[in-house]
């Protein structure tokens, strides 16, 4: 691997497992000095034990803008700096035609999956543009671009987040912030455990390659957008899908 990421600082949410987890190992193998910040203060910490190299946990439920603020706080004044921002952390929510799902069911799903990316993009912003150069790449879904049945929360979440990264890529484009997105289709991760197993057989046989996706996959994906070479690619959505994406 790599030290192209040598002496910077990356916040990655959600590293606690799955995707976040390998996009955590990854930066860090690059050089990078990681903060995992995941409300599984306990996964955080084993993962950052294993990773090494500086690597460290916070503890954050990152719906709350309070808490978001009081994360990216905690990581300049242990590292003075944020070069890097991965918004991975997420959820799939329950599996249901929309007349069974809940208040409670859309506005956990908005909250994680788009508005928890919002704060952290806004709390992180103003560092990056003072510095003159920054990374966020957000984890969106091939479901925000095709929409999938029986997740509504979850596929409008997820179009959203590319909106986002869409209209702040555009807004950060002379600032020397590069501002993109990463669509993956079905990835095994423990996601998948909140759908049913027929869910989990419509969304992999719309997939070319026949198979699901590995977050190592991912993670190979947002290590170039979080890297210096990134210089001329901003607002852009990156399809990891096994050639599912139609556009």
């Amino acid at each position: 691997m790599d030290r192209a990421l040598s002496g910077q600082t990356a916040i990655v949410t959600g590293g606690a497992t799955g995707i976040g987890e390998a996009i955590a190992t990854r930066l860090a193998a690059s050089g990078a000095t990681v903060a995992i910040v995941d409300l599984d203060i306990e996964g955080g910490e084993r993962v950052a034990s294993a990773i090494g190299g500086g690597t460290f946990a916070i503890r954050a439920d990152i719906t709350k803008s309070a808490e978001v603020e009081r994360a990216v706080s905690e990581v300049l004044a242990r590292t003075g700096r944020i070069d890097i921002l991965v918004n991975d952390a997420g959820m799939a929510g329950k599996a249901a035609p929309i007349w069974e799902q809940t208040n409670e069911d859309w506005d956990r799903n908005i909250a994680l999956n788009l508005t928890a990316i919002f704060y952290f993009c806004r709390a992180v912003v103003p560092h990056m543009r003072e510095r003159g150069y920054g990374r966020i790449v957000n984890i969106a879904s091939i479901a925000g671009k095709e929409g999938n049945p029986r997740m509504i929360a979850y596929s409008a979440s997820k179009a959203g987040v590319i909106g986002l990264t869409k209209s702040l890529g555009k807004e950060l484009a002379t600032d020397g912030v590069c501002v993109n997105a990463v669509a993956p289709a079905v990835v095994r991760t423990r996601i998948l455990d909140q759908l049913t197993p027929g869910q989990v057989q419509y969304m992999t046989d719309r997939i070319p390659m026949k198979r699901t996706g590995t977050p190592e996959e991912v993670a190979a994906v947002v290590h170039f957008l979080c890297s210096p070479e990134c210089s001329f690619v901003t607002a852009q959505c990156y399809d990891c899908s096994g050639g599912r994406a139609t556009y």
